[in-house]
């Protein structure tokens, strides 16, 4: 689709001539003789640049182009003005405007600075794009559950997301967490700004405080220039601190003077910097217990907890359970460009009757390998990992032999699938690869 310019000039001819000259650089262009026709049409379309007459019959191009940005912020305005008049393009820049010209006397310098204008237009619209694309997927309409516990969970979360409390999510592991994390922050006024995720405990104790702090050139062995830490990286946005309860007693004094002053200090520099950060917090322990053994802080739990969210098992949600793994089947099936399958009854039966220890991201892993291993149409409980087979088998007093008939011809048909690689059969039935060996000796495969 062609760039739109709009010409604003109430000289007929040079209007004429300028909207020729433009339109055979491939923009499709209007014109408009007064400041009135003008913002008619900037209501009716969606322009990427304008260029506008300083002098116009009623009204002023400088008061045009604040009226001409206020509606439409992404359009670029280039303002031409008369010959020593450089003051009025100077007050149209402070209303809004990309540039000005001086009108007749730089007719070469036209195109290169509407081109300019255009690719910022058009850079501007594509961010915009992007961050509503962004806030969409992380909204909470995109978080599946109509069970009351997560009702209640997400109306709570969809009022702590318009303030700027600091807020503790606690749930067990795989029960949507940071899922809840980024929908609080693209909910918020920091929606535009950086969300950055830490998991504390998959960094080591030994440099989680540079990593988030940062640190100075020669703080310790290995420092050899200055770095930033995802505090700075956080800077005007949202830092979600992931398995909060693994972090050291030290540093959660640093984190509890970070948020009673806003600054820390990086490590191996005695300058404190200044930040403007959310903090959202999760843990999956339950921290009162932590308290009473001296593992975590009192002060800094309830300064975490303002408010305090609990994210439900799996377990206690099973109305949840058909339209998150219906929400995976579409996912898988569009990812490896086939038509998704529908769940049987025993399939579906199987699911809600598992205990899903790892909650929902238990459950995706599942629903992946499914789809891959489906052989048609239907999923059938063949195509589920043996444990949760094993689950219901137990519970109808099958006998042992089938249980191993049943996990045999899983993993058959896993190594089928991947071609005899081990390693991605025991990837995708989630089990060790030293495990996987021992079962193929044990079955003969």
């Amino acid at each position: 689709m062609m760039a739109r310019v709009l010409i604003i000039d109430d000289e007929e001819k040079l209007r004429g001539l300028l909207a020729r000259i433009i339109s055979l650089e491939g923009y499709e262009v209007e014109e408009a003789g007064t400041a009135k026709a003008a913002l008619k049409k900037v209501e009716q379309t969606e322009f990427d640049a304008i260029i506008c007459d300083v002098r116009l019959p009623d009204e002023s191009g400088i008061t045009l182009t604040a009226k001409i940005k206020a509606l439409s912020p992404v359009t670029e305005i280039i303002v031409l003005t008369a010959y020593g008049t450089i003051e009025d393009g100077v007050q149209a820049i402070k209303q809004g405007a990309f540039d000005y010209i001086t009108k007749g006397d730089d007719n070469e310098k036209i195109i290169p600075l509407l081109n300019r204008a255009v690719d910022k237009a058009l850079l501007r619209r594509r961010i915009d794009h992007l961050e509503k694309k962004v806030g969409d997927r992380y909204s909470f309409e995109n978080i599946i559950g109509t069970s009351v516990h997560i009702q209640d969970a997400i109306t709570l979360a969809k009022k702590v997301a318009a303030t700027d409390a600091t807020v503790l999510l606690t749930g067990e592991t795989g029960t949507g967490k940071e899922v809840f994390a980024q929908a609080i922050h693209y909910g918020g006024a920091r929606r535009n700004r950086n969300f950055v995720a830490v998991n504390c405990a998959a960094i080591s104790r030994e440099i989680l405080e540079s990593e988030l702090f940062g640190h100075k050139a020669g703080a310790f062995t290995g420092a050899v220039k200055d770095t930033q830490g995802l505090f700075d990286e956080a800077n005007e946005g949202t830092i979600f601190l992931d398995e909060i309860s693994e972090m050291n007693i030290e540093l959660q004094a640093k984190l509890l003077r970070v948020l009673e002053t806003k600054e820390f200090n990086k490590v191996g520099e005695s300058k404190p910097t200044k930040v403007n950060v959310r903090v959202i917090a999760a843990t999956n322990r339950d921290l009162q217990k932590e308290i009473e053994s001296g593992n975590f802080r009192s002060d800094l739990y309830y300064r975490l907890a303002v408010f305090q969210i609990h994210l439900p098992a799996l377990r206690e949600r099973v109305a949840d359970i058909e339209p998150l793994a219906d929400c995976f089947i579409q996912l898988f099936a569009s990812k490896v460009n086939r038509p998704a399958p529908k769940m049987s009854s025993e399939f579906l039966a199987k699911l809600k009757s598992y205990t899903w220890k790892g909650n929902i991201r238990e459950l995706k892993n599942v629903m992946e390998r499914a789809v891959i291993l489906c052989d048609n149409q239907i999923l059938n409980e063949q195509d589920l990992p043996f444990e949760i087979q094993s689950n219901i088998q137990h519970s109808t007093q099958s006998s042992p032999y089938d249980l191993s008939l049943v996990e045999k011809q899983h993993i058959h048909k896993v190594l089928l699938y991947t071609k005899g690689n081990k390693a991605e059969a025991a990837r995708l039935m989630n089990i060790g690869l030293t495990t996987l060996y021992r079962k193929i000796e044990e079955y003969q495969l």
